[in-house]
């Protein structure tokens, strides 16, 4: 072998490299340009109740035929609500409108010195109620269908325990419920061995936004500080990915102070005492007895989580009453969850059929299923957006594969169909059952595989 080979090799690649650095850092003033101009919470929204700094928004439906029972989102009091929206294709919000729900998000907002005595009893009993009225109202409905997300599936649990009555169902996205050393690296820290939260309180009142985004970013501290920059300018060419990254990091920085009266009551009596998961917890004097948790409850838990571990979450599902309970557990973070493409693709879809389904009452059923038998002859060939979850959008889809009418909707197989939708089983399944109920179908079975 030529002895001038191997150094004459590293001298060309570390040229070419510098070639293209070189090159790249042409582009990073558009590049800076574009991740500074990047827009987040795109899906149309008005606030429809606003109390303290708290905005309830309502989204602007994506259906005709909305489902009777709406869905309030309850964020957590930690960072901007607009991860759940962040960009057209990947926004929970908008998969749920696209199912047909009503939707309703809490936007907190951000606590003034003058909010720092705000206890978790003020946003369960006094916050999220009021605007779970306000939903109750506006939509005329008894129950209505709760989900939270981290911290705001935490009270999101507390408030179903108390107000059992006004909660349909329950579901809990990568919801914090159990610390008894399953909590990961955040229970660790926040042990009253090594953390006193009053400490911090009686300092600064209120918890400041940068005091817990560094605590979160040193959880990964490589990834955060080193590793995500350098796959950021090895992708400085691909402006989707670069403004990919821009709504991210503009979350990510954008984070908002928490009461501190709330944070303390959080840290000591759920962390540190495990108050919720032991039934031990009192708000303000109420017990929120996890007894009254009857009511459908679903968990959607991230294998990769590290901020909530699946065993912060899973072991609530056994104390519990509740006879309808299931665990989605997927592989994604705790992020990535409400971003990821994949979760938006599999994920999702699921969560609102599992929704969707109960959201219906007994009763509504039957009337539902008595009027189709009635009108079947004269109504079977009209438009398929009188199907719950079919609006204009999946109705010219539907068109696009050949199936116009709910007859033909009623006679088609879910997996071939599913595939030429580009959707998920499950949720052309449910609009075949729906067409065959409404067609006089006997035969629910037939067409699935």
């Amino acid at each position: 072998m030529n002895p001038f080979t191997a150094p004459l090799e590293i001298q060309r690649r570390m040229l070419t490299q510098g070639a293209d650095a070189a090159e790249k850092m042409r582009l990073l003033p558009d590049r800076i340009e574009d991740l500074a101009s990047v827009e987040v919470g795109q899906t149309a929204s008005e606030v429809i109740y606003s109390e303290n700094k708290l905005d309830l928004l309502h989204y602007e439906p994506r259906t005709d035929d909305p489902h009777n029972t709406p869905l309030l989102v309850v964020y957590a009091l930690i960072n901007r609500p607009y991860i759940l929206d962040l960009q057209p294709d990947k926004s929970v919000v908008r998969r749920f409108l696209e199912d047909g729900f009503d939707v309703y998000l809490i936007d907190w907002g951000e606590p003034s010195r003058l909010d720092a005595s705000l206890t978790l009893g003020d946003y369960v009993n006094r916050y999220i109620d009021n605007c779970v009225d306000v939903v109750r109202e506006r939509t005329r409905t008894e129950m209505i269908n709760v989900i939270g997300y981290c911290m705001g599936g935490t009270l999101s649990t507390m408030y179903a325990a108390l107000h059992p009555e006004k909660v349909r169902t329950l579901g809990l996205m990568a919801t914090g419920l159990c610390f008894d050393d399953t909590g990961g690296i955040l229970e660790q820290w926040g042990s009253e061995e090594y953390f006193d939260p009053e400490a911090i309180t009686e300092t600064s009142g209120n918890i400041p936004a940068e005091f817990l985004a560094v605590g979160f970013a040193q959880m990964k501290p490589v990834e955060n500080y080193l590793s995500k920059y350098t796959i950021l300018f090895d992708n400085l060419e691909d402006k989707t990915a670069v403004e990919n990254f821009g709504r991210m990091e503009r979350w990510v920085r954008d984070g908002v102070d928490v009461a501190g009266e709330a944070y303390r009551q959080f840290i000591e009596e759920i962390y540190q005492e495990n108050a919720l998961y032991r039934n031990e917890l009192v708000l303000d004097g109420d017990p929120v007895d996890i007894e009254n948790l009857t009511m459908p409850v679903l968990q959607i838990i991230g294998s990769f989580d590290h901020l909530i571990p699946p065993e912060a979450s899973k072991p609530f599902t056994e104390v519990i009453p509740s006879e309808d309970t299931d665990i989605y557990e997927f592989p994604t973070g705790h992020v990535g969850m409400a971003v990821s493409g994949k979760a938006h693709a599999e994920l999702w879809p699921r969560v609102a059929t599992w929704f969707r389904e109960r959201s219906i009452t007994q009763t509504e059923e039957s009337a539902t299923i008595s009027q189709g038998e009635a009108e079947a002859e004269a109504d079977q060939d009209q438009s398929l957006q009188t199907l719950d979850g079919i609006g204009p959008t999946y109705e010219e889809r539907l068109h696009d594969a050949g199936i116009t009418t709910v007859t033909q909707l009623a006679a088609a197989e879910s997996v071939p169909l599913a595939d030429r939708l580009g959707l998920s089983e499950s949720r052309v399944m449910a609009w075949i059952k729906q067409a065959r109920q409404f067609a006089g179908s006997s035969d629910e079975s037939a067409g699935s595989s």
